[in-house]
């Protein structure tokens, strides 16, 4: 029964990342594709490549996540947990982005885990260790900081850039934004490989772990090949009901601007992944710097209305993953043999 799980912790997981790679592709290409500094297809493909590479090289950093973020009971327990998870987190995600919310998947897994082992508690189950920490660590606080860090970041960089460009024409300042905005809009797709390609090849290290398979010290290699190609694949699919709402309905922004924007995003991605260890959020981090970058204009050039919608959203994420994944894992529970 335990490897049954196991193969549905792993098509569920599969699923996760191809989602998170489907709604997200919005992060890298939505002000790119808006400032027309790239074609939507070219800007697609961009993003599919470096989010490969990306989710490819966050393999080296998985393993120690798996140690250091959440520990499952053994057997179907834990096994059945991270089902309910991930299924609340695919099922959170589908409807934010029917709905075209950017909402961030992490907070969406970190809190589906959370309920599901509540419920393992309450039916007499063990525990999930460390998800108080968990979530404080990769709920609350980058939920608060990091897109308060991106909004004033991408706001007051608008000052010595627009003050730099004060004497050159509109065109030529436009014409070299939009080359580079498409460097940046790599280098967001890179970092948002590297953040939340972590994230799945970590549950399948814990899925491992639970099902006692041997995980022989290090990342295998299927683990590596399938967390790219599931974020790589769903990324090429591209989720175009969120890249049009953050590019032309949540804030109206320049080339130079959205450039801004971009650069600062993958700036926080790349030293939250690489310096820090820290879990960001791409939707957060790039939603947050592009409303900031699009605030600092002569004009409103926000739409107040979705932005407060938007921040509903996020606040809702984890309480409603952890309350579909408890449902969940109850019923999932006799199963296991709880």
């Amino acid at each position: 029964m335990s490897l049954f799980f196991f193969a549905l912790v792993v098509v569920c997981a599969a699923a996760f990342a191809f989602l998170n790679g489907f709604r997200d592709a919005s992060s890298s290409v939505a002000l790119a594709v808006r400032t027309r500094s790239l074609t939507p297809t070219v800007a697609v493909l961009l993003a599919g490549l470096f989010n490969f590479v990306g989710a490819g090289l966050s393999a080296a950093w998985a393993m120690e996540i798996s140690r250091t973020w959440v520990v499952l009971p053994a057997g179907g327990n834990g096994l059945t947990i991270l089902i309910a998870g991930l299924l609340s987190a695919v099922l959170w995600g589908i409807y934010t982005w029917w709905r075209g919310i950017p909402s961030s998947s992490t907070h969406a897994l970190v809190g589906g885990l959370a309920g599901a082992g509540v419920a393992s508690v309450a039916v007499g189950g063990h525990p999930v260790a460390g998800v108080d920490q968990s979530l404080l660590v990769q709920v609350v606080l980058p939920l608060l900081l990091s897109p308060v860090i991106a909004f004033a970041g991408a706001y007051l960089l608008v000052w010595p850039a627009t003050w730099a460009a004060r004497y050159t024409p509109p065109s030529v300042v436009n014409s070299r934004s939009r080359r580079a905005q498409a460097v940046a809009a790599g280098a967001v797709a890179f970092g948002h490989g590297l953040q939340d390609g972590q994230r799945t090849s970590a549950v399948l290290i814990l899925a491992m772990v639970a099902a006692g398979l041997p995980d022989g010290g290090s990342i295998p290699v299927w683990v590596a090949l399938l967390t790219a190609g599931m974020l790589t694949a769903g990324t090429l699919a591209g989720g175009w009901r969120i890249s049009y709402t953050i590019g032309y309905r949540l804030v109206r922004v320049d080339p130079l601007r959205g450039f801004i924007a971009q650069l600062f995003s993958s700036a926080i991605l790349l030293v939250g992944a690489i310096g820090l260890h820290w879990p960001v959020s791409t939707t957060h981090t790039v939603t947050s710097a592009a409303l900031g970058a699009g605030a600092n204009q002569s004009y409103t050039a926000t739409n107040r209305r979705l932005v407060l919608r938007i921040l509903a959203f996020w606040g809702l994420t984890p309480v409603a993953t952890a309350a579909s994944a408890f449902v969940l894992e109850l019923a999932l529970s006799p199963l296991a043999g709880l």
